[in-house]
């Protein structure tokens, strides 16, 4: 259990004491800052407006990879650094961090992947095994057409000319950033969700010193010697704070998922699938019972604070895997939807956002606030020791050296991977989600056995998680509880909803609910729900129907 992990101590904690970093945000990029400037012994807090990984980095593809893609646009330092990154959180996240085969089909027909370029494809793959696939023991390989269909029945056989195969990482993003949170706490730091940045504090030399927060309606001012601004989309807004004015250097792009069942493509391993005449391509990755598919890459000029997936980038997706398929799918398959915002970097001249780099930059402002910008979720860490190294100067510590590279995060420390069976049991359930702190929840199954029944009918996660989640989790609402502690939210948005109430009811005691307020709860998570599902413009859905069960 992580000491100390609760959030009215820890917003005491920002109120009563002296930082030398303060990070706002609490993201990835913000999390994986917290975790370095604490493990190398500065005194850290963090803040985060909402929830833990609430905006983009609960939203992403969940892969930990260099990005095949990036081979492409000859970006290849990025891929090397990726694929370095992707082999550390490898090492110190082995329970949230699993290594995925990836099946690229070469389509003979109907302009996606011709035969001639075939020999192309394998150079980039040859390029990406020495960057990083050697690093993990795996190399791609070059497998026939009946092997590609034996790992997703649904292609259209006529169409698939041979594959190849490759390896890379996936994670559930919001449990990762948890993770880092925890383990930054673990290592002394104050961190709290729900506590909003209201304004900087500056000294009289006009150096910014902290920063004015507000949580349970009461201001704190929390006193750090520098700030760092990892606030994602809304690092613009952190600096206006410090500038006086919105410098815009932010080009949010905007990516969506779909979740759809699993039976409805059978992919035992992740797909990708090019879109045609876009230059992009989709990941179809299976999740459990589910498979998810996306990304889009568009601009985005909508509120930040409500990205949603439409209508057309449903037709987008579901267009490009159908083109691969023998059976469509169709709008009333998909079960759930997902839009996240990638905070790129605006640059002169650019005009589609997937051809922005996705490298990050650190920017020192006159007054000392630090601002991490761009890069992606796989090279969180790196991002993080750059921008460190930067707090570590301006406090006057460099000799406090980045140690994040060989740090195990919590429930890594003595986790064996448990071996593939036929039927995962719950014992590889809780594993992959807690590591050895999964022990912690087995005790609350022994203690009280109802807490095994599931959370939500239809998907995996069990009573007793939600009941972890309030109390060694920083979880305080049930949106909270849903979407990000457990995913129950992006695998099965419907079934989710019509379970609120009985979820609602099962977290008010541990949060000192009335009535009233359960309701509120249950209230609030449907029509955000519904929101979302008439904003894409798709039929409710009853996962039970849906899954054939």
């Amino acid at each position: 259990m992580t000491p100390g992990f609760d959030r009215t101590a820890m917003l005491g904690r920002l109120a009563d004491e002296p930082f030398d970093v303060l990070v706002i945000g609490g993201g990835i990029t913000g999390t994986g800052c917290a975790l370095d400037a604490a493990s190398r012994g500065l005194r850290t807090a963090l803040v985060e407006r909402d929830d833990f990984a609430s905006g983009t980095s609960s939203k992403s593809s969940k892969l930990v990879h260099g990005g095949i893609r990036y081979l492409q646009q000859r970006e290849f330092g990025l891929v090397y650094e990726g694929l370095r990154e992707r082999h550390i959180a490898l090492e110190n996240a082995p329970h949230l961090v699993r290594l995925l085969p990836f099946l690229i089909p070469i389509f003979a027909r109907d302009g996606l992947i011709d035969r001639r370029i075939a020999r192309a494809l394998g150079v980039a793959m040859w390029m990406y095994d020495i960057a990083g696939g050697f690093r993990i023991k795996k190399k791609h390989q070059r497998i026939s057409a009946d092997e590609a269909i034996a790992h997703m029945p649904t292609l259209r056989r006529d169409n698939v000319a041979g594959s190849y195969l490759y390896y890379d990482a996936h994670a559930d993003d919001a449990r990762l950033t948890l993770c880092l949170a925890r383990t930054a706490a673990s290592h002394g730091a104050a961190v709290a969700n729900y506590t909003r940045v209201t304004g900087l504090l500056k000294d009289d030399a006009g150096m910014v010193r902290g920063a004015r927060v507000v949580a349970n309606d009461r201001e704190i001012e929390v006193r750090a010697r520098v700030v760092i601004n990892a606030a994602g989309v809304w690092a613009d807004e952190v600096r206006a704070y410090d500038e006086g004015a919105d410098p815009e250097s932010i080009r949010p792009a905007k990516g969506i998922h779909i979740t759809v069942p699993w039976e409805k493509v059978r992919n035992d391993i992740a797909a990708i699938v090019p879109v045609p005449k876009d230059r992009r391509s989709v990941f179809v990755v299976p999740w459990g019972d589910f498979t998810y598919i996306g990304t889009t890459d568009t601009d985005y000029d909508g509120p930040i604070d409500d990205p949603q997936c439409t209508p057309a980038d449903v037709e987008y997706l579901l267009n490009a895997v159908n083109r691969a398929i023998v059976e469509p799918l169709t709008p009333s398959d998909v079960l759930s939807t997902w839009a996240g915002l990638r905070p790129l970097l605006r640059e002169a001249g650019s005009t589609r956002t997937a051809d922005l780099s996705r490298r990050h930059k650190v920017r020192v402002s006159e007054t000392g606030v630090i601002t991490i910008t761009g890069g992606k979720l796989t090279t969180y860490r790196r991002m993080a020791a750059d921008t460190v190294d930067q707090a570590a100067r301006i406090v006057g510590q460099r000799r406090a050296k980045c140690r994040t590279k060989n740090l195990q995060l919590l429930g890594a420390v003595g986790f064996e991977v448990p071996p593939d069976t036929p039927e995962p049991s719950l014992h590889d359930h809780l594993a992959g989600r807690f590591g050895t702190e999964a022990a912690e929840v087995h005790e609350l199954l022994r203690a009280d056995p109802s807490l095994g029944e599931a959370l939500v009918p239809g998907l995996p996660y069990l009573r007793a998680e939600a009941i972890h989640a309030v109390r060694h989790e920083m979880a305080t609402t049930l949106d909270d509880v849903l979407s990000r502690r457990t995913r129950a939210r992006l695998l099965a948005r419907d079934a989710s909803a019509d379970a609120a109430t009985t979820v609602a009811e099962l977290l008010g005691p541990e949060l000192g609910w009335s009535a009233d307020e359960v309701a509120r709860q249950a209230a609030t998570y449907r029509a955000a729900v519904a929101h979302e599902r008439e904003s894409a413009g798709l039929p409710e859905t009853a996962l039970d129907a849906t899954l054939g069960a």
